[in-house]
């Protein structure tokens, strides 16, 4: 966030922090939940690029669309082991996995 808007919200009586702080979360659960957000953004990337809807992608995976959509957007249920899967259908090899939480 720009040091201008924080100070702004500051002056208006917005307490300003990191979701860490506000959630109690140790450095241990914030690195875990960034390394799953970095493959859920890895396989929609994947996904698009090869121009495949959450449809398309939920029959590759024998789930289903809403299943996908949580998947790309980080739900808190899906597993990390369910999106390495993903990723592994969609022809991601250990190299490409390992880059995208690097």
């Amino acid at each position: 966030m720009k040091k201008e808007k924080k100070k702004y919200l500051e002056s208006k009586g917005y307490k300003v922090g990191y979701a860490e702080e506000f959630l109690g979360l140790s450095a241990e659960e914030s690195e875990y939940i960034e390394l799953k957000l970095a493959l859920s953004q890895a396989l929609a990337k994947r996904r698009k690029q090869k121009k495949l809807t959450q449809a398309q992608l939920a029959k590759v995976l024998k789930s289903s669309q809403s299943r996908v959509a949580k998947i790309e957007k980080g739900d808190p249920s899906v597993s990390v082991d369910l999106l390495i899967k993903s990723l592994l259908a969609m022809g991601a090899n250990k190299k490409s996995i390992a880059k995208a939480i690097a």
